[in-house]
């Protein structure tokens, strides 16, 4: 008979105890296991181009003419139809994207390595608030910024991050904690505490003052800068935690923008999948949740490692941006430790007495207990091209929570 406590104590012990360090970058296709020159990588469990939702249509139509693969918006389309481009989950090549997720194979991404266990996670650079990739924009201001990225930030931020050893990502989200942040939709401590790292560093590799100038506003206007190799991190995290047998936790939880997926640590690589909802939160001026796409990203990586919304009591000030009171904030986490099986050793909430984040998700209790798990999540105009339109919170429909205890059941004969 399967131990399902001892599986799970197993389990969250290598989800606490894997080291995330920020190692390096590289081109997706050098680095990314698998990744090849006509693949396409995205955000939640596996989909098709014609499931697609309007921002991951945008998206990706936005990879292919960034990677010269097309050159305008019908040719795109036109090679999706005729099948010339794979889509693939990130999380099936150990990677992870916010929003649609889109990762092509020139595109640099970072590399997070678990000191502890091995593996590796990847995660491309954040582009901002707005009117971005990630949210299904394609114009030329947003290709024109991918391009900069990559043809001058990238090479610095890789010799930077050479140059310091590596960052301890895992040190910088407990820090970030105590900072106001949760490490899903408020990283303004983590992105300060990410710029201060690189800095010095950055000085000492740049051979031009005017890009140097250029890449430190950058990241230093972008409260969102340290998001993508957090979500590494995360994504690290969980991998270790992933194939205990007889553990009932959720490795994975990610939205494609039609649906919402969940794996379990002691049932392999199975997706459970019903239809991801739309958020609740606040709205851009002149947009309302008519306009909104069902939940999207793999940001939701995050609420599986034991941060975001299982960590809102860290961070009051995000109500003032996905709606709702301080006490709400609180309110969040609490109710996240009656789902989890353990309090996070490291990342502490200081107006909880430095009480551990709520660490574990048991898909037994989410289901006993009829809670989902909370999380923050940006807001997706549903149509390809607009890009953002809010940010709110949002839950995981129930009913792949169940269909995974099923499935628990059946394999372990319970």
């Amino acid at each position: 008979m399967i131990d399902i406590e001892k599986a799970n104590a197993e389990a969250v012990e290598r989800m606490m105890e894997a080291r995330p360090v920020l190692v390096g970058m590289g081109k997706a296709r050098d680095v990314i296991p698998g990744m090849r020159d006509n693949l396409l990588l995205h955000a939640g469990p596996p989909i098709t181009w014609e499931r697609a939702s309007g921002p991951l249509r945008g998206a990706i139509i936005g990879a292919l003419l960034f990677e010269g693969l097309a050159q305008n918006e019908e040719e795109a389309i036109a090679m999706m139809e005729r099948g010339e481009i794979d889509l693939e989950p990130c999380h099936h090549h150990n990677a992870v994207g916010p929003m649609a997720g889109v990762t092509s194979p020139s595109m640099t991404v970072y590399i997070v390595e678990n000191q502890t266990h091995g593996n590796i996670a990847y995660s491309n650079m954040n582009e901002g608030y707005g009117k971005v990739l990630r949210y299904g924009a394609y114009s030329d201001d947003v290709l024109a910024r991918l391009r900069w990225m990559e043809d001058v930030m990238a090479p610095m931020l890789r010799a930077a991050i050479e140059r310091s050893g590596g960052i301890d990502i895992k040190a910088l989200i407990a820090e970030a904690l105590h900072m106001g942040d949760e490490g899903h939709n408020r990283n303004k401590a983590g992105s300060i505490l990410f710029l201060k790292a690189l800095a010095p560093h950055l000085a000492a590799v740049a051979t031009d003052s005017d890009q140097l100038a250029e890449v430190l506003r950058f990241i230093g206007e972008n409260a969102l800068s340290v998001l993508n190799p957090v979500m590494a991190a995360c994504k690290a995290m969980a991998d270790a935690a992933h194939g205990v047998e007889g553990s009932t936790l959720v490795t994975t939880m990610a939205r494609n923008g039609t649906d919402f997926g969940i794996r379990v640590s002691g049932l392999g690589d199975q997706w459970f999948t019903a239809p991801a909802q739309i958020p609740k939160g606040l709205y851009f001026p002149g947009f309302t949740a008519e306009d909104a796409n069902p939940d999207i990203g793999d940001s939701t990586i995050t609420e599986t490692a034991g941060i975001g919304g299982y960590a809102m009591a860290a961070a009051p000030a995000i109500v003032t941006f996905v709606s709702g009171t301080p006490q709400d904030a609180l309110n969040a986490t609490l109710e996240m430790y009656e789902i989890t099986v353990a309090e996070h050793k490291y990342f502490t909430i200081p107006y909880l007495d430095f009480r551990g984040t709520p660490t574990g998700t048991d898909i037994r209790k989410v289901v006993e207990t009829g809670i989902a798990p909370r999380v923050n999540t940006g807001i997706a105009h549903k149509e390809a091209g607009v890009g953002q339109i809010g940010a709110g919170l949002v839950r995981p429909p129930m009913e792949i929570f169940e269909a995974a205890l099923v499935a628990f059941a059946e394999r372990y004969g319970f």
